[in-house]
Formats: C-alpha cells, sequence, structure tokens
C-alpha cells in the first residue's frame, strides 16, 4: 500500500484497501492511455514516412502513366513490407485503444463506487467530516477526484 494511504487517520483498514485499488487501477489507465498515444504517433509518423516513400520512389518517376505506377509498386518488395508493417502498427494501435477503454471503465466504476458508498464507508461522525481530508489527498497525490461522479 503507498505511504499516503497509509497514513490517513479517521479512514479504516477496508477504506484504505478500496483507495489503494482504485490508485493501482488509475495507474494502470495512466499508463495504457499512455501506450496509445505512443501508438497513434507511431502510426501516424510511419504512414508519413510510407507516404513521402511512395510518392519519391513511384508517383514522382512514374506519374505520366497509372499503369506504370502500380507495375512500380508491384514490382517493389519494399513497398510490401511497408504496407504490412503500417497496417500492423494500426491495427495495434486500435488493440491498444480497446484495453485503454477497458481500463478506463473499470478505473471510473470503482471511484464512482467509493462516491456512491461514502456514507457507509466513513460512517462515524468523526470519520465523516474528516472525509474532506482523504478526497484532498486523492485529488492532489493521485489526481482521483472522488467528491463526485463525472469525470
Amino acid at each position: 500500500m503507498d505511504s499516503p494511504i497509509l497514513l490517513l487517520e479517521h479512514t479504516d483498514q477496508a477504506t484504505k484497501q478500496m483507495l489503494e485499488n482504485v490508485r493501482k487501477r488509475k495507474v494502470k489507465f495512466d499508463k495504457s492511455k499512455r501506450l496509445h498515444t505512443i501508438s497513434i504517433w507511431a502510426t501516424l509518423v510511419l504512414t508519413s514516412i510510407y507516404f513521402i516513400y511512395l510518392y519519391f520512389t513511384i508517383a514522382k518517376l512514374y506519374s505520366y502513366s497509372f499503369a506504370a505506377m502500380f507495375s512500380a509498386f508491384v514490382n517493389d518488395s519494399n513497398n510490401l513490407s511497408f504496407l504490412v508493417v503500417t497496417v500492423g502498427l494500426y491495427g495495434f494501435m486500435n488493440v491498444l485503444k480497446q484495453k485503454k477503454e477497458k481500463k478506463e471503465k473499470e478505473f471510473h466504476e470503482l471511484r464512482c463506487e467509493i462516491v456512491d458508498r461514502s456514507k457507509d464507508l466513513w460512517k462515524k461522525e468523526m470519520e465523516w467530516k474528516n472525509r474532506h481530508i482523504v478526497f484532498e489527498m486523492m485529488k492532489t497525490n493521485y489526481d482521483i477526484n472522488l467528491y463526485h461522479e463525472k469525470k
């Protein structure tokens, strides 16, 4: 368990465990989001490089005839390799997007559960009055908003 969560006062062990779980899911979601963003940029860069390559090796040299362009495209083995890698990277980007959305959904479901059950988690009068300290700590340390359900 992370030290700021362990050091919380007026919070029982079960609530601390829930806060730790939401922190872990936030870390997984952020990592997945970062990987997806990197894959988007890699796909865009590789696609741009591929189109520039096609322009200089085929379009510019054989622009007088579509048949000549097509023939040159098919005869160059680099085109197939480049195309397979580009399409593969696009597919990988989509897989990462699905994983990111799944992790985001899991994170927000657990976060909303904590928000919904806050009256049960901080039952005692003293705990209820000091819950804002927990919410503020989660917001400042981990960027997790427990004040309301909306993102």
